[in-house]
């Protein structure tokens, strides 16, 4: 398998599930990040205590405030990176963080409609504008023609839910505004695709499997098929293959076309 090889990375919702599963693997690589940003909530709260463990025994990984619901937040966190990195950019930024409200089509309200969209789909959008220019610098200061990973890119982790052609487990859950913003953040992906090809910047989003996180219901009755480790192992693959004729595709984490 060829390593990804990143100078930088940032990834969002990193104190657990998935995010801190990409953490912990970038700092595994044979060729870690010189720089690890990890976007969370509240830094120093219980609920980061295993980045915060990591932190302490890796200098490579910062432990970033980002509350992706909040404009302000993004802003003074894309400050904060980008007085980290110096003149470098950033090559690669995971747009992980999301939300799900487990609701069926009657009992959905306005309130978790919005709530579930200003996250899952506005936060993507406004990550990437405030970042763009950490991202450009970073294609700009890569050697080559062509979009790859390495040089620099978007990931939006989106899920198989979002899928308006194959209604993915439905029998199991409804979870309406979660599918629709999901499906949102898909066009958003493939409108920075289009956007941002220009500036030298791939962009794809990712159905990550049904994991068994907080979030993939792995504590219910049903036990999600796929472990963190193994989604992100096979994510990390796909990564390090992909390049331009992939910008704007919806892949799952072995690399294979998801259905709009």
């Amino acid at each position: 398998m060829a390593e990804l090889c990143v100078n930088s990375v940032l990834v969002t919702g990193a104190n657990r599930g998935l995010g801190l599963g990409f953490v912990q693997h970038f700092l595994r690589m044979p060729n870690p990040p010189q720089w690890i940003f990890a976007g969370c909530r509240d830094p120093k709260g219980q609920r980061a205590q295993d980045l915060q463990n990591l932190a302490s025994k890796h200098p490579n990984l910062v432990i970033i405030a980002l509350e992706i619901a909040d404009p302000a937040s993004i802003k003074a966190a894309a400050a904060k990176v980008g007085e980290r990195l110096g003149g470098s950019g950033l090559n690669l930024l995971i747009n992980n963080a999301g939300i799900v409200k487990p609701k069926t089509l009657e009992a959905e309200t306005l309130e978790d409609m919005t709530e579930t969209y200003t996250t899952n789909t506005a936060g993507p959008l406004l990550m990437g504008q405030a970042f763009l220019p950490l991202l450009k610098k970073a294609a700009q200061g890569s050697p080559g023609s062509g979009l790859s990973c390495s040089k620099a890119a978007i990931i939006n982790m989106s899920s198989y839910a979002g899928s308006i052609e194959d209604m993915y487990v439905w029998e199991f859950g409804q979870v309406v505004s979660y599918r629709c913003s999901k499906a949102a953040l898909n066009m958003l992906s493939k409108c920075q695709s289009l956007a941002y090809k220009e500036h030298g910047i791939l962009c794809i989003t990712f159905h990550p499997g049904w994991v068994q996180t907080d979030m993939g219901g792995g504590g219910g009755s049903y036990k999600p098929p796929l472990t963190v480790d193994d989604s992100v192992q096979g994510m990390l693959k796909v990564l390090s293959s992909i390049s331009e004729k992939e910008t704007g595709t919806f892949l799952d984490w072995e690399g294979k076309v998801v259905p709009w």
